[in-house]
């Protein structure tokens, strides 16, 4: 049997090691809500909640049952404007930052 892993489960180690990872993800699902791409847009973002905050801490930050929330970011999801900007402004405020070149040398 070959080596696989669950995709899910390699979003999150990627985005745990790789904060550029993330903000790759994040700049893509934006802007593929602008292209008109809702469904992709929501899938990444759903993927990166969990690879990030969870959707129990996305609750707390955006006022949005956990259940409302996981709702919005399926395939058929439906978010206001207010929700999706109240999700887009938790979840970028919660991806990792990059350290820079400086820091790295360092560490």
């Amino acid at each position: 049997m070959g080596l696989t892993r669950d995709f899910k489960e390699t979003v999150v180690a990627r985005v745990e090691r790789d904060p550029a990872f993330a903000r790759a993800l994040f700049d893509e699902a934006t802007t593929l809500l602008i292209s008109g791409e809702a469904e992709t847009a929501r899938l990444i973002l759903r993927d990166l909640v969990n690879a990030t905050l969870g959707f129990e801490q996305l609750e707390k930050l955006t006022d949005v049952p956990s259940k409302s929330l996981h709702r919005m970011l399926s395939p058929k999801g439906n978010p206001s404007m207010d929700n999706l900007a109240a999700i887009l402004s938790a979840v970028s405020s919660n991806i990792p930052r990059a350290r820079n070149a400086r820091q790295r040398k360092v560490a």
